[in-house]
């Protein structure tokens, strides 16, 4: 068996044995594209009319305000939005599980809408993307797998497309559409794979960089990286005297001086601290929309300094390496949204192909299955008649 045939044999069972995982991943994928396009267009209360001369409300106050549409529960953090934008309070928890947004127009305090995870179409479409709607412990390290499956089936695809000489790659590039069934669906699997290859490797690059440990930190020390390729919050100094009487005016400040420091920032976070060993994460956003071009800060709740850490998500943008930056950018990448909406409908159209490989390849092994048969048959009665006629 030459190399080629071997690895023809090795992309059609792992395609078969994946497809079906690889089609959700790709199909949710595509639907995600737009995802807060089409919030932003369905969702009002996401927006809010600024009031003239209006004053942004301290987080301490939306804080507040916001936990009374959920009695019981503790915020975990506010993000102001970028001019004309409801800010957001947020709530989670692990054990019980919850996850609860409330859009809060950041003048007057006023509660806008409570969002809950649970009845959210996109976070719905989000968890089969990311665990195929199975128990995490399950789902994540199967998607993970079939990542790793697909971009193995894009390197061999790539070795099995590549023509063999300048006459054969004249049909390597287009589709025959005058040609049977059986040829179209064979040129829309390797021409359209093709050209889908390099964000196809993208996304499963991208994908894994969440999937595996050990292929995260390896592309982060690729790339340049040192240390932990991971997030790393740093802890206050509980045993230091406090600066203000409470961890919500602490926020307040730390916002205040976010605020003064970058008066061309398009969103601030803060979190708001539960525990006396937990400081003040914050990020300052500078382009809506995306999460790349942030500058990551972490105070001390009590002295209200600001602390420092060894991972990609600290510091400024401007100050990273190449591997912090690759790191940060990863999750823009990999849905398109670093190059605006060009890169979104670029990332539609790729997740949309992607989808369709498992259905085309699929086709072209079961033809191939199906095409013998009457040959056998037709072998089968010419054997019955020669019998007959002796």
């Amino acid at each position: 068996m030459t190399a080629k045939k071997l690895i023809g044999k090795v992309h059609l069972w792992l395609g078969l044995s994946s497809g079906l995982i690889v089609f959700v991943i790709s199909i949710t994928g595509c639907i995600l594209a737009f995802e807060q396009e089409i919030k932003n267009a369905t969702e009002p209360y996401r927006f809010i009319q600024p009031p003239a001369n209006g004053k942004l409300l301290p987080p301490s106050v939306l804080k507040a305000k916001a936990e009374t549409a959920l009695p019981g529960k503790t915020a975990n953090g506010v993000l102001y939005e970028e001019y004309g934008r409801s800010a957001t309070v947020g709530f989670y928890n692990l054990d019980p599980e919850f996850y609860y947004v409330v859009y809060i127009n950041p003048y007057t305090a006023e509660i806008l809408k409570v969002w809950d995870e649970d009845d959210d179409f996109f976070h719905f479409i989000l968890h089969g993307h990311y665990y195929l709607w199975l128990p995490e412990k399950i789902g994540q390290p199967v998607v993970a797998s079939a990542t790793l499956v697909f971009l193995t089936l894009l390197i061999s695809g790539l070795v099995l497309w590549w023509p063999k000489n300048k006459g054969a790659a004249k049909q390597r590039f287009s589709i025959k559409w005058s040609a049977a069934w059986r040829r179209k669906n064979y040129d829309l699997h390797n021409v359209m794979g093709f050209y889908v290859l390099v964000v196809g490797l993208i996304f499963a690059i991208t994908g894994l960089v969440w999937g595996f440990q050990w292929f995260s930190k390896a592309l982060y020390r690729a790339t340049g990286g040192a240390g932990s390729a991971e997030y790393y919050i740093p802890p206050s100094d509980s045993t230091a005297t406090p600066l203000v009487p409470s961890t919500a005016a602490a926020v307040d400040k730390i916002w205040l001086k976010l605020r003064q420091e970058n008066p061309t920032q398009q969103g601030i976070n803060l979190s708001f601290p539960k525990l006396a060993s937990e400081s003040i994460y914050s990020y300052v956003n500078y382009r809506p929309g995306t999460y790349y071009t942030v500058d990551y800060h972490y105070f001390d709740q009590r002295t209200l300094k600001e602390l420092s850490a060894d991972s990609p998500y600290t510091g400024n943008y401007a100050d990273a390496n190449l591997a912090k930056k690759l790191r940060r950018m990863n999750y823009d990448i990999h849905i398109g949204a670093i190059w605006g909406l060009p890169g979104k409908i670029l990332a539609f159209c790729a997740s949309l192909i992607c989808a369709s490989l498992p259905i085309t390849g699929f086709l072209i092994w079961w033809g191939r299955r199906t095409k013998k048969r009457p040959a056998k048959r037709l072998s089968a009665k010419r054997n019955v008649a020669v019998r007959t006629m002796a």
